[in-house]
């Protein structure tokens, strides 16, 4: 019953917004939100655009020739991949679930949209960022987008923001503690950084539909 009551929350908080009957919405370039059904590690410190528990984010991919979708993503195990479209809403379905839990945010101004696909296709190959840090050569789901989306100019569209790895009460959560200290690490709060959730509030972009 919880699960059922917290999709049925995310569907009210999505409502205002188009509700996508298949894959034909889908742009080039557009981005790819993934709403948990439950809380996280990540969804505990951080906003989802309309209070939804936003905690992946992929890049939609759509071959000009074919007309093909995909996502380009960064996930671990698998690092920074294309993954079929079928198979990406299937992940973000939950057990039991009819639809995929997905919003779909679309950049306000897209004369750099094919470029930043370009450049994140490049991109393929790398590792996954376990470490949540923009100073190596591995790569999470939301600095996947900032490394990748650049304006007409070529200049960034995304600016890095101080990473927050603390709930409500200002404490940094247990969860990223634990998880830090298994790593002989400090948390980098305050570290320049991304999240998904915070990018899907950015006012460059719109969410313009959605699978649920």
């Amino acid at each position: 019953m919880a699960v059922l009551a917290c999709v049925c929350a995310l569907a009210n908080a999505a409502a205002g917004v188009e509700l996508a009957k298949g894959y034909d919405v889908v742009e080039n370039g557009d981005l790819l939100f993934v709403a948990s059904d439950r809380a996280n590690g990540i969804t505990s410190v951080t906003q989802g655009v309309d209070g939804l528990a936003i905690d992946h984010v992929a890049i939609a991919v759509r071959d000009s020739a074919t007309g093909r979708l995909a996502v380009v993503e960064a996930v671990p195990q698998r690092g920074v991949c294309i993954t079929p479209i079928d198979s990406f809403m299937a992940a973000a379905t939950p057990k039991g679930g009819a639809h995929p839990l997905v919003v779909a945010g679309r950049l306000n101004n897209r004369c750099g949209v094919a470029r930043s696909v370009a450049n994140a296709l490049k991109y393929v190959g790398r590792p996954y960022d376990y470490l949540f840090m923009h100073d190596d050569q591995e790569i999470y789901c939301s600095e996947l987008v900032m490394l990748s989306y650049v304006d007409c100019a070529g200049r960034p569209v995304f600016a890095p923001i101080r990473m927050s790895f603390h709930d409500a009460s200002g404490n940094v959560t247990q969860f990223w503690r634990d998880y830090y200290a298994k790593r002989g690490l400090r948390v980098p709060e305050g570290a320049q950084g991304s999240n998904p959730g915070q990018l899907s509030r950015d006012p460059k972009l719109t969410i313009v539909y959605r699978f649920f």
